[in-house]
């Protein structure tokens, strides 16, 4: 058994108890903030920084009406090997989805983020404001993944009974397959790219949580990765075959 320290928080009842009707509330909010980053018409620069932040507030304010302060513990300080773990994480997802890309564009024809097609067409103005952005909406896409983590990772230890690995496994699996269904949307209803490309990005992003207990730490992968994509396509006038974008 893991010390409490590096256990995974909220699913073993530390640093608090998070019952059923707690865990769907939270995942209620985190429902409403991605309806509120999809479907509110605010769409251009200064105004979309709103829906940012709310992509990120709403979960966080569920969390805190059921964890108290200690929604806190789902953020660590953040110090040189931290940001090492960033870069590794981050370009470990970059090339894992280019390597997933590959694979899907033997079967598939894929389809391009429509922001990274965006930022080709934007002057240095609007690339920062662009950038301000999606470094905040990724820190919301990391909540989008890791609270469904913890949440059916309580769900397997506390409930079903699995053993550890097989509900960290089982946890990795549903998150990925969910935060891969939320991005249907941005491709068209792409299934496969979606789920299987999106969803294996995402299992890699969440492992940078797993190993270091640190939403900060994966955030910065996210962050990493997507930003190297807009910089390919700044650079080159197209981005790598990377389905994670």
């Amino acid at each position: 058994m893991m010390s409490s320290d590096r256990d995974f928080p909220f699913t073993n009842g530390k640093p608090v108890e998070i019952d059923g009707r707690g865990w769907l509330g939270v995942m209620g909010s985190v429902v409403i903030a991605y309806l509120v980053l999809t479907l509110v018409p605010l769409r251009s620069f200064p105004y979309n920084l709103i829906q940012a932040a709310l992509f990120v507030a709403i979960p966080l304010l569920a969390l805190r009406g059921v964890a108290g302060p200690h929604l806190t513990c789902l953020f660590r300080p953040v110090g040189f090997r931290s940001v090492a773990l960033m870069v590794l994480f981050g370009l470990t997802t970059l090339v894992g989805s280019m390597a997933m890309g590959w694979l899907l564009q033997r079967f598939f024809e894929l389809q391009s983020n429509p922001i990274a097609d965006e930022i080709g067409a934007m002057t240095a103005l609007q690339i920062s404001g662009a950038l301000l952005v999606t470094g905040i909406q990724l820190i919301g896409e990391e909540l989008l993944g890791v609270l469904p983590f913890l949440a059916v990772l309580w769900l397997c230890v506390q409930h079903l009974h699995l053993s550890r690995r097989l509900a960290i496994a089982a946890a990795l699996v549903v998150s990925g397959l969910l935060f891969g269904a939320a991005h249907l949307p941005t491709y068209d209803w792409h299934w496969a790219q979606s789920l299987i490309g999106i969803g294996f990005a995402r299992v890699i992003l969440t492992l940078a949580y797993i190993v270091t207990r640190n939403l900060w730490v994966s955030a910065g992968a996210h962050i990493i990765n997507d930003w190297t994509g807009f910089i390919f396509m700044l650079e080159f006038g197209h981005v790598p075959i990377n389905p994670a974008e």
